[in-house]
């Protein structure tokens, strides 16, 4: 008898008056570096909480911050300036990766008139650490990233993970879409990385201005509070360490 897939439904909390927002996505990765940056952006904004994403291959648990409980996987909303964003405090499994991308495309995606990616990457080095270069699935997006002053990424290679799911569901429906990949330390949750690519890439592409001061200042409670989410992905990865080996470089 075969298993049914898992599904992913959005359940909508409020509606937004937003003139063709951006979607920034900012779900656990190498680094945390996605997470920390959009979690400074929903807060300095002050994006009003849109709605969640739920799923039966999520993991069952009970997310919470300041002493109250909330939905994991969160998209915020606000129109001055028009931007919306993904978050989570779970890692997105593997086997949640299709329906979820599914649900973005399929309740979201008539919602927002861009989305912007990021993605953690090996630094090779500490003076790497927040270099940017960006990779496009249209014309557009790659003259937007360029007009930004973010060198489009010269290697070939692979997005992988659920961030990968997204922009493939992204470039094949036609919606434009950039990938910003950042170098970080791949072995704590990097502040200074999220700080680099929010001042050089984020803010000239979106054209908003982020006070990025709080991720200096707190960088360690902000690695703390990221370190328990970092394990879980960490061990995710382990877990699929028996699958083949990619062949390209693959960035999540």
């Amino acid at each position: 008898m075969s298993q049914e897939a898992p599904t992913a439904h959005f359940e909508r909390v409020s509606d937004i008056d937003a003139e063709s927002p951006t979607l920034i996505e900012g779900l656990p990765g190498l680094g945390m570096v996605a997470s920390i940056a959009v979690d400074q952006i929903t807060s300095q904004l002050d994006l009003d909480y849109h709605g969640n994403i739920q799923s039966d291959a999520l993991p069952p648990l009970a997310a919470f911050n300041e002493g109250r409980i909330r939905d994991a996987v969160r998209v915020y909303a606000g129109q001055e300036p028009s931007v919306m964003t993904l978050q989570s405090d779970v890692p997105i499994p593997p086997n949640a990766i299709q329906s979820l991308s599914e649900c973005v495309y399929r309740d979201l995606a008539d919602e927002f008139d861009r989305a912007i990616f990021l993605v953690g990457a090996q630094a090779e080095s500490e003076d790497q650490i927040g270099a940017v270069s960006g990779v496009a699935t249209s014309d557009e997006m790659a003259s937007a990233l360029t007009d930004a002053g973010i060198s489009l990424a010269e290697e070939s290679g692979a997005i992988g993970g659920v961030t990968g799911g997204l922009v493939v569901d992204c470039y094949h429906n036609d919606i434009p879409a950039a990938v910003l990949i950042v170098r970080c330390d791949p072995r704590l949750p990097d502040p200074s990385a999220a700080q680099a690519v929010i001042e050089n890439a984020l803010e000239p592409l979106v054209e908003f201005d982020i006070d990025t001061k709080e991720l200096e200042e707190q960088a360690e409670k902000i690695r703390e509070q990221k370190q328990q989410i970092a394990r879980q992905l960490q061990q995710m990865q382990q877990q699929q360490e028996g699958e083949p080996t990619q062949t390209r470089t693959m960035f999540q």
